[in-house]
């Protein structure tokens, strides 16, 4: 469960490490093609602005539909694993009051075979 818990941690931390890298270096492009551009094109700029902002949002949407399915099969995972420890502690359970019961079972037939020994000492 925690060795889980690390990879998935690990795994967020990299892909946030890795889009704000690429978010970066995507607005350090688009700045300097824009300090180059005169304000006679500021259409072109706009345009340009329009573009770099719809790329960084699909990619930083991409990463979000990918954490979300992710976080979705490591639930499907715990939910899985918690069932199948509720089937454990069941069956040791069974297994426990069975164990009980037969404990009792031979301690009575010990009192009994320890009576009838003393009986015919007598």
């Amino acid at each position: 469960m925690t060795a889980i818990k690390s990879t998935v941690l690990a795994d967020v931390q990299r892909g946030e490490q890795g889009l704000e890298d690429e978010l970066r270096d995507s607005v350090r492009s688009e700045v300097a093609t824009l300090r180059r551009v005169s304000d006679s094109e500021s259409e072109v700029v706009a345009k340009s602005l329009g573009t770099m902002l719809d790329r960084v949002a699909g990619s930083s949407l991409q990463e979000i539909d990918r954490l979300v399915s992710e976080l979705q099969s490591i639930r499907d995972l715990l939910e899985t694993e918690g069932e199948r420890v509720q089937r454990e502690l069941a069956d040791y359970a069974h297994l426990s009051q069975s164990s009980l019961q037969s404990t009792k079972i031979i301690a009575e037939s010990l009192a009994h075979w320890k009576n009838v020994a003393e009986q015919r000492r007598v």
